[in-house]
């Protein structure tokens, strides 16, 4: 109702969440590890775990929204290659759905493969994120 006086920071935030959320549906159920995730990114972001709940009942309540930076990009389809790897089990689907979020989030097509399998091999390792955005750079740019 009062979305019209949201942010694009939330708004943005709430769109992500429910990409999140969407991810974690693929498999036809949200495991406790995966809700976990996205409560924590949810609260990382300034929103309380009842918001979070709330809107992943309401999805079709809020509407794709854009990252508004490549920094911005990467965290996002960063948090779904992590939120996959969530219960220990990669299914194809959940797969599928990092690699089109990433080219809906505007990453070219012919890297964003590499990106979701770089993604996933560094947070298996136990990299950074931001050494994860580092070694991925050289490769965006290109």
């Amino acid at each position: 109702m009062f979305s019209f006086f949201e942010s694009e920071q939330i708004k943005r935030i709430k769109s992500h969440i429910l990409n999140l959320g969407a991810l974690a549906k693929i498999d036809g159920h949200v495991d406790s590890a995966e809700m976990n995730y996205i409560i924590a990114i949810g609260k990382k972001n300034g929103l309380k775990q009842e918001e979070v709940r709330s809107l992943l009942a309401n999805a079709n309540a809020v509407k794709f929204e854009m990252p508004a930076n490549d920094s911005e990009r990467f965290d996002q389809i960063y948090d779904l290659v992590e939120m996959m790897l969530a219960d220990g089990i990669v299914d194809d689907n959940e797969m599928d759905f990092c690699v089109e979020m990433a080219e809906k989030l505007g990453f070219k097509k012919a890297i964003v493969g590499v990106l979701v399998r770089n993604i996933s091999l560094g947070v298996k390792d136990g990299q950074s994120r931001e050494h994860i955005k580092q070694e991925s750079q050289a490769f965006l740019e290109s």
